[in-house]
């Protein structure tokens, strides 16, 4: 099925009450999906895997609810992001199980971890099968929505989407999609089984993903970014200073620098699907928020000439 984009109704600039339904959706395949999502990542602590203090678990719990009844679809999340005492997927299991039948739960494999945290080597593609099962396992599905292609320094990416392709047939796996991937990946992929999405890192101060970008809009893909709020902080989330454009945007809108940098992604094109990830209530409404926020041309203009600007502070 070709994927295929629904306008927004709702053009106000101001958000009150607002929803993921404010930026429109997106079909993955077969399923629709508000293009505000979010990910999983930030649920298991203050800072990414076995860093920092692990989150409260009601805190995480409450937090996936609250987006479900905020009207969030697409779940972005892996088995392996886990830390000392929390893992997302057992988090969503708890949180949001039985699941709505309207809910995409995305997973990723590929990278492994070992029992203390530590990274190893990549999976082998007949090692696939297993990370699929673990995911179904600890999420309490009996298949995968959508299925995520982490490359970890691969050339070519035939024989691992091979395998899950493999995993599609048999009824385990949904939909296949990409993630961290460069344009001769996409096209190793699809000559073996449709793709849905790429997931990239991309943000305003990471256009290097241009590429992909433009590409999937070509092929009617979507492309999922993560970090577009964090930037070069990754895991670690913001740590620099913002840049002077980005809180000018925000103050003309009585918004936040995060809700101006999630605006400006989802302004990219119509098949972006947006997945910023926290444990914070507070943020969570402050991303959902971020669909309605209207940016004049003038001020994507000038947001896009920051680009790999350092910002002042």
């Amino acid at each position: 099925m070709t994927s295929r984009t629904v306008p927004a109704a709702n053009d106000a600039r101001e958000a009150p009450g607002s929803t993921p339904a404010d930026a429109g959706t997106w079909t993955l395949g077969d399923r629709t999906v508000r293009r505000i999502g979010f990910g999983a990542m930030r649920l298991t602590g203050s800072a990414a895997f076995h860093e920092g203090t692990p989150r409260d678990r009601a805190q995480s719990l409450a937090v996936l609810r609250r987006a479900v009844e905020l009207g969030v679809n697409h779940i972005d999340t892996a088995a392996f992001y886990f830390s000392r005492l929390r893992s997302a997927n057992e988090l969503i299991n708890s949180a949001l199980s039985p699941y709505a039948e309207d809910l995409v739960i995305a997973t990723k494999v590929g990278p492994t971890r070992d029992a203390s945290g530590e990274w190893t080597t990549a999976a082998r593609p007949d090692q696939l099968r297993g990370q699929v099962e673990e995911n179904l396992r600890q999420l309490g599905r009996d298949h995968l929505d959508l299925v995520n292609l982490r490359v970890m320094g691969q050339r070519d990416v035939s024989e691992h989407f091979g395998a899950l392709a493999e995993l599609r047939a048999a009824g385990l796996v949904r939909h296949l999609g990409l993630s961290s991937v460069r344009p001769e990946h996409l096209d190793q992929a699809r000559a073996v089984a449709p793709v849905v999405c790429v997931q990239n890192r991309y943000g305003l101060d990471a256009r290097d993903g241009d590429g992909v970008l433009s590409a999937c809009a070509a092929l009617g893909i979507a492309f999922v970014p993560f970090f577009s709020i964090a930037g070069e902080g990754r895991e670690s989330g913001a740590v620099r200073a913002e840049h002077p454009e980005v809180l000018a945007v925000a103050r003309a809108h009585g918004a936040s620098p995060a809700q101006v940098r999630l605006a400006w992604v989802l302004r990219r094109g119509p098949h972006v699907l947006v997945i910023p990830g926290t444990g914070d209530p507070a943020h969570l409404a402050d991303n959902v928020a971020a669909g309605a926020l209207r940016l004049t041309d003038e001020e994507v203009t000038l947001l896009d000439a920051v680009g790999a600007q350092d910002p002042v502070g």
